[in-house]
């Protein structure tokens, strides 16, 4: 079997072969138990708590991959890591379905803006404090503030392979932003009589600052179903920047690793020459491309052309696929790993929580009307 992409397309019968050889286990382990998660997910009692399938299937997923997983993983793992890597993508891609571009006419154009503001003083802040003065790994700190900024769970998974980490920093980003994200969705509704807002207003700040799509309508719900309404076009306004975003950290990421690059062999005396940092650039640009369908599908959800059987299923699908990768993410997570990571990531995602409760409540204040 050739590992080289240029030749897959001579030979018809290689791209069915190697994409299930030796996966199948781990698919069928990671699909069994994505189906069992979004049952469980679907009764009554487990909604009213507001815990999304993503939620439950990266606990469940560590649970079982701290205890029964090693026994199989020699087995299971092509599968397993197949679904928290290209099936995520997939996922990534029809969660296009849920937006349309004729959203950002419901909020106009100030909700708009507040959604950039939001994302680019979360993710600045996220960089500010983890980075200069807790001292933690880049890729845990991109992660945590993509997951805060953009959309919590679905936007760490996202980023993962734009940064490519390892599946323990993943987990201790999803991590954070369930706690974090959960203590919203009880919290701002307590204060809500207090706020000075109105049904519409609390539905906008609830959409530009809490974490999770589930999150957002289980907070903006308990006020109101107006509020609720102007929350989830508000969050979809956000997860829609997701694409933009991760091309625009794939690029800087990219050029920060051809500096590092050309650094690195003139500390070692090696000859950099004009030709060789450009081609150096060249070769590490990764362009996101599963976020830039995203977009497209986006654009073609707008145009309404799936009947609503059809767009519902869509959604189940997509529902099932990062149901499975975070379900796979978790059965590759170590305990170990998340405990070694230490108090710092929980410390950074609460400073970015106080951030987004005050100072997104400041900033709805100033800019809505």
């Amino acid at each position: 079997m050739t590992h080289s992409h240029g030749n897959v397309h001579a030979h018809p019968g290689l791209f069915a072969r190697p994409l299930f050889k030796g996966r199948l286990p781990g698919l069928w382990l990671a699909g069994i138990g994505s189906a069992l998660i979004m049952w469980i997910a679907s009764l009554p009692a487990v909604q009213h708590t507001g815990l999304s399938s993503l939620t439950i299937a990266i606990v469940l997923g560590m649970a079982l991959g701290n205890t029964v997983f090693p026994k199989i993983a020699h087995t299971c793992a092509p599968g397993v890591d197949f679904s928290r890597s290209t099936l995520l993508r997939l996922g990534v891609i029809l969660y296009g379905f849920r937006i349309t571009f004729l959203q950002i006419a419901g909020v106009g154009w100030s909700g708009a803006l507040m959604d950039v503001l939001v994302i680019v003083l979360t993710f600045g802040l996220t960089l500010l404090i983890g980075l200069k003065w807790l001292k933690m790994d880049r890729d845990t700190v991109i992660l945590i503030g993509a997951g805060s900024s953009i959309c919590g769970a679905a936007a760490v998974l996202a980023t993962e392979p734009v940064v490519r980490s390892h599946a323990h920093k993943v987990s201790v980003a999803v991590a954070t932003v369930v706690v974090f994200g959960t203590l919203s969705m009880f919290l701002y509704p307590a204060l809500y009589p207090y706020l000075g807002f109105n049904e519409t207003a609390y539905g906008l700040y609830v959409g530009s600052t809490v974490h999770e799509v589930a999150q957002v309508v289980a907070a903006a719900k308990a006020v109101s179903d107006q509020a609720a309404s102007n929350a989830v076009i508000e969050k979809m306004l956000r997860v829609m920047m997701l694409s933009p975003f991760l091309i625009v950290l794939s690029l800087v990421m990219s050029r920060l690793g051809s500096l590092h690059a050309v650094h690195h062999a003139k500390a070692h005396g090696a000859e950099v020459g004009p030709g060789a940092s450009g081609e150096q650039q060249k070769t590490k640009v990764t362009i996101p491309w599963f976020a830039v369908w995203f977009v497209v599908v986006s654009g073609f959800n707008t145009l309404d052309l799936l009947p609503p059987w059809a767009l519902n299923a869509v959604l189940q699908m997509d529902l099932f696929l990062l149901t499975m990768a975070m379900f796979a993410l978790g059965l590759r997570t170590s305990t170990g790993a998340i405990r070694q990571a230490g108090f710092k990531p929980l410390l950074l995602a609460g400073l970015l929580f106080l951030f987004l409760s005050i100072g997104g409540y400041w900033l709805n204040r100033l800019m809505l009307p």
